[in-house]
């Protein structure tokens, strides 16, 4: 069994993550890929030495170089994506449960910050989604659920975004900041859960600290939601739910281009 280490300089979410598997996955002598976002490395666990791994990698313009090549015992190949996939699972219910919640409960008390966060947890769940379907599914099937997410997360995002300037432009009653605040509490709790049990695995491969990364952005959001729930109950204004509607659509747009990437 062979070990091959790439930088990967342009790697920093899960979407690139994405991108170089289904990139790789055709290759028959690539057992295991073990991605480390936080680092930009990538290591290639492979049963032979094939220079068509490095130039796949190239080919993908995402600053791919060959650290080393080395050969390695079985027992360091351990796959363990049993338990990951698990977890996953756990985070990708959450977050898709969530987003049906504050959906619901953003259109019924006129809140655009709550309705932004909830296709904020949408494109987590489409992330997730989309890593967990990797396995046992062709690479064209993949490409074209990833442009559908994709389109339709930007769709949403951008509807959004009209509904903001919308509400900016006309009046509009103060959002219920009783409602924005208990669920986006409810939300934090339900993502520091998420984080807790991501962090209980200790796993340190890529994948697992991009689920990490995602859901503390999660949580940085929810709190954000929170503060405008407080400013609206202080200022009695729907500005500040506005502006943190904006914010969360716009980082949903991101999301959007970067899954729209795994489709190309």
């Amino acid at each position: 069994m062979f070990k091959s280490v790439f930088t990967i300089s342009k790697m920093d979410c899960p979407s690139e993550e994405s991108l170089i598997r289904m990139k790789l996955e055709g290759l028959p002598m690539i057992k295991r890929l073990v991605f480390d976002i936080e680092n930009r490395k990538l290591t290639v666990f492979h049963s032979e030495e094939n220079p068509e791994i490095e130039k796949s990698l190239k080919e993908l313009n995402l600053g791919a170089e060959h650290k080393e090549t080395i050969i390695v015992h079985q027992d360091e190949f351990i796959d363990n994506t049993s338990v990951q996939s698990k977890l996953l699972w756990t985070v990708l219910i959450i977050n898709f449960a969530f987003f049906l919640i504050e959906i619901t409960t953003g259109f019924i008390s006129k809140s655009m910050g709550l309705v932004a966060d909830s296709l904020d947890m949408l494109a987590d769940a489409l992330v997730y989604g989309l890593s967990l379907w990797a396995v046992g599914s062709t690479v064209t099937r993949k490409k074209k659920v990833a442009r559908l997410s994709g389109y339709f997360q930007l769709a949403l995002a951008l509807i959004g975004l009209v509904e903001v300037i919308r509400r900016f432009i006309s009046f509009e009653e103060v959002p219920d900041f009783q409602t924005m605040i208990i669920v986006s509490i409810l939300a934090l709790i339900a993502n520091s859960v998420c984080l807790y049990l991501l962090q209980k695995s200790k796993s340190k491969e890529a994948h697992m600290k991009a689920t990490m990364i995602f859901t503390s952005n999660d949580i940085i959001i929810n709190t954000g939601v929170i503060l405008a729930g407080v400013l609206v109950l202080l200022t009695q204004s729907k500005y500040p739910d506005l502006i943190i509607g904006s914010i969360v659509f716009l980082i949903v747009v991101r999301g959007a281009f970067r899954i729209l990437k795994l489709g190309k």
